[in-house]
């Protein structure tokens, strides 16, 4: 069963060893839990819908069930998250429709336009840019659960071009596939309940897209439902007929339209995969490293590294503390110590693509002193890749609060931004109160990276004043990677909650197009308002944090 206001599946967590709330405490000071309210209770906070009778009983698939209407009415976002385990929740959608095909999203989409109804799109609820909120609106909200649609639908395998329905989640993808012999390859951190729909919508990012690419190099094309009717993109190995019309649709996040077909590119299985963790002395030493792969090319599936700081945690919150302890003692011995950086590199293909791909890097691996750990560590991380979101719950239930934010920029860029995001987390909250920040480096391009923080603090004396420290790191770190260089979103999309800072990066006149594009599409402007574009008044609600 799927929590209800947290990540997954209840009965999956994660384990906090002694020796991790020990590190936490020496790192953060004394922690305060703060209790959370039942689904019960949350219920009786729910009011009667704005919907009629008479408009409920339109589609035999549209409910105004309480429950149904609390689980759609937040995502996994830190205020989600607070929002949730309150119960502070102060926006309900009035329903949440149940689609099963994408003639249901049409008549959905023609009844909403005769309505005056919003509607949002829902994938798996993943988000952590507040893309899925309902805000608070004259206008009845539909929520538009797509998990019904959840089918590979078509696969030709001489083109090897796959069709989903739009709402099939990261496990159902593959699975279908594999059935085939093929992979998509697209693996997110948020693999286990977002959806392929939700990728294309957000622009997202996997973790072997050295290998695979992100969504944008696998969506070929596919059917955008509109209030027009239906914006089908062809599929075409490559075209030069004017405008791609598939980057219309890539980061749209439910503003032009609803997704509800997704054609992709796959590949045959590989016979093998291998995944390595290996330790560099510094941080210098691991992202070099990292550079030289991608500009020379050399066809790794994925490259992860962590900072010093991410490299100390990450050990610390392991526990088996004895194991621990031997391998910091020979990894000293071979010249990696306090500095250190981890890196956790995956290696996919036939058997003599991997011997010719260790061949390629092992001469870098020399170069920059990188200390191999064997296999272990790189089975352990994969049996563990997609657990880490139930981190957040460990450490609730210590009195710990934990939330990321990312960004991609150039390699001349690189340590600069990082040190200036971290230093913003770290020095933002009164009184000295203490941040601890870490990063990782998590995609690779020829170009330069993206940068994956974390940063964990301990709860307020209340809900309000926890999430009032959050506004404040929240802006205070984006303000920063705006204003330094750096995309305010490499994977996360922009939603509601990046919304403020995306027109530094757009400019006027791109901040202009996607304003006509939205009026283009939605002249009612009915589908997920104020998401991707911000209003007057949500631009000022983030200046007040300033």
């Amino acid at each position: 069963m799927r929590r209800w206001n947290g990540w997954g599946d209840e009965s999956t967590s994660m384990a906090m060893p002694d020796s991790a709330e020990k590190f936490l405490q020496q790192e953060l000071g004394n922690t305060k839990v703060l209790s959370d309210i039942s689904l019960t209770e949350v219920l009786t906070k729910v009011p009667n819908t704005r919907l009629t009778s008479q408009q409920l009983a339109k589609f035999t698939w549209l409910t105004d069930d309480k429950e149904q209407r609390v689980r759609h009415a937040k995502g996994q976002s830190l205020p989600d998250w607070l929002a949730m385990r309150s119960g502070n929740i102060e926006v309900f959608p009035d329903a949440v429709a149940f689609p099963e095909n994408r003639y249901d999203i049409q008549d959905l989409l023609q009844w909403s336009k005769q309505e005056n109804i919003e509607l949002i799109p829902y994938g798996g609820g993943t988000s952590v840019a507040g893309h899925i909120n309902p805000l608070k609106s004259s206008r009845s909200i539909v929520t538009v659960d797509m998990s019904r649609l959840n089918q590979l639908l078509h696969l030709d395998k001489q083109s090897q071009l796959a069709t989903f329905g739009a709402g099939t989640p990261g496990p159902m993808v593959e699975a279908q596939l594999r059935a085939q012999g093929y992979t998509l390859g697209h693996f997110p951190q948020s693999f286990e309940l977002s959806t392929i729909g939700g990728w294309v919508a957000s622009r997202s990012s996997g973790q072997q897209s050295l290998r695979y690419g992100r969504i944008e190099q696998l969506f070929a094309g596919g059917i955008m439902e509109t209030y027009h009717g239906a914006l089908d993109l062809p599929t075409f190995p490559a075209s030069a007929a004017g405008p791609d019309f598939r980057e219309i649709v890539l980061g749209s996040e439910g503003r032009f339209g609803i997704i509800s077909e997704v054609k992709v590119r796959v590949s045959k299985l590989a016979e093998q995969e291998q995944f390595k963790v290996i330790f560099f002395p510094t941080w210098q030493q691991a992202t070099q490293f990292c550079q030289d792969i991608a500009q020379q090319r050399i066809p790794l599936s994925m490259l992860r590294v962590s900072n010093a700081q991410e490299t100390q945690t990450q050990l610390k919150l392991a526990g088996h503390e004895n194991a621990i302890k031997w391998l910091e003692r020979y990894l000293s011995l071979r010249g990696a110590k306090q500095q250190k950086c981890m890196l956790t590199l995956g290696i996919t293909g036939s058997k003599v693509q991997i011997s010719a791909i260790k061949k390629q890097f092992k001469p870098l691996l020399k170069k920059y002193q990188g200390v191999s750990t064997g296999g272990t560590l790189g089975k352990r991380w994969n049996e563990n890749r997609f657990k880490f979101p139930y981190l957040r719950e460990a450490l609730w239930e210590k009195g710990v609060v934990v939330d990321t934010l990312e960004t991609a920029t150039d390699w001349h860029n690189v340590d600069k931004l990082m040190a200036k995001v971290e230093n913003s987390l770290a020095t933002t909250l009164p009184n000295s109160e203490k941040v601890h920040v870490f990063t990782h480096l998590s995609h690779v391009y020829g170009q330069g990276c993206s940068l994956y923080t974390t940063y964990l603090f301990v709860n307020g004396d209340d809900y309000q004043q926890t999430l009032s420290k959050w506004k404040m790191l929240k802006h205070t770190a984006s303000q920063t990677i705006v204003d330094n260089g750096g995309t305010i979103s490499h994977q996360h999309g922009v939603g509601k909650d990046h919304a403020p800072y995306l027109a530094v990066e757009k400019g006027e006149q791109g901040m202009q197009l996607l304003a006509n594009l939205c009026q283009h599409f939605d002249q009612q402007q009915l589908l997920n308002p104020n998401t991707l574009i911000s209003t007057n008044a949500q631009v000022g609600e983030q200046q007040e944090m300033q």
